[in-house]
């Protein structure tokens, strides 16, 4: 077992995920040594919340840490990861992206790999580790091991994932979290415009989600959809012909819930 307090840690990167991460880590006895981001107000507010370093500069960043833990953007990781080849090339070097692959290290450093939380996360909001699931990946064993025990001090919920395996996740959690998510603002916006409360569906959401906890998703699925009852059906298209956007929304989804419930039924 690694000594925590002796295990130095530096997160890349001050969003939601390296927020959530680098708290839990701190909570469950790990050193934080240093947290960088590219922009001074992020990067000075998670480093006063957990007492430690900060920088705005890739150059400045902690040549010692034990841990190197990348939590940015996509678009810009594979630059980040470049901009560290100063820092320890004996450490554990991670990402958290759900599709990026754990290759984007190779040749860059020897002992790397992955670590995705599979959750969504919002600053404002705590986050249970407890209940949230880890893909991990590493380039050996022993690094896996090692990564295990890390996730696993956070986590009961640690899983091995392939690259391959983790970009299946990824859409999957779109779908699941971020499209759902959508509907519930396309709710309101209709809501809104007819001066009624969003929060009287709340109790409607709650219970959907609560059902897929003990039935499948296709047999929780109800509405005129699985029905294909037209007349409802024809009928709230007529109601969306000024969005016809939503209109098409409402008709895709409609059509695939149909043909989804007679495929697999």
């Amino acid at each position: 077992m690694m000594n925590k307090k002796d295990f130095s840690i530096v997160c890349i990167g001050a969003g939601n995920v390296a927020t959530h991460l680098a708290q839990a880590l701190q909570q469950k006895g790990f050193h934080l040594s240093q947290i960088y981001s590219r922009t001074q107000e992020s990067a000075q507010a998670l480093a006063q919340t957990l007492g430690c370093a900060w920088t705005t500069c890739l150059e400045q960043v902690d040549e010692h840490a034990d841990l190197y833990i990348v939590s940015v953007k996509d678009a810009v990781l594979e630059t980040v990861i470049s901009q560290l080849a100063h820092c320890n090339p004996d450490a554990l070097y991670l990402h958290t992206a759900g599709s990026m692959p754990m290759e984007v290290w190779k040749g860059k450093f020897k002992n790397y790999g992955v670590a995705y939380p599979m959750q969504t996360f919002s600053k404002q909001r705590e986050v249970n580790f407890e209940e949230v699931p880890f893909f991990l990946e590493a380039n050996s064993p022993e690094n896996l091991s090692l990564l295990q025990e890390i996730a696993g001090s956070l986590s009961p919920k640690v899983y091995e994932a392939s690259s391959e395996q983790r970009k299946y996740l990824h859409i999957a959690a779109v779908f699941a979290c971020n499209f759902s998510n959508h509907m519930y603002a396309i709710c309101q916006h209709l809501l809104q415009a007819h001066q009624l409360p969003f929060e009287s569906m709340l109790p409607l959401i709650d219970e959907t989600a609560r059902k897929v906890h003990e039935l499948s998703p296709v047999e929780a699925q109800t509405g005129p959809a699985r029905r294909y009852d037209e007349n409802v059906i024809n009928r709230h298209l007529n109601m969306l012909e000024e969005e016809p956007k939503l209109a098409e929304i409402y008709r895709l989804l409609s059509e695939h819930i149909h043909l989804y419930e007679t495929t697999n039924h």
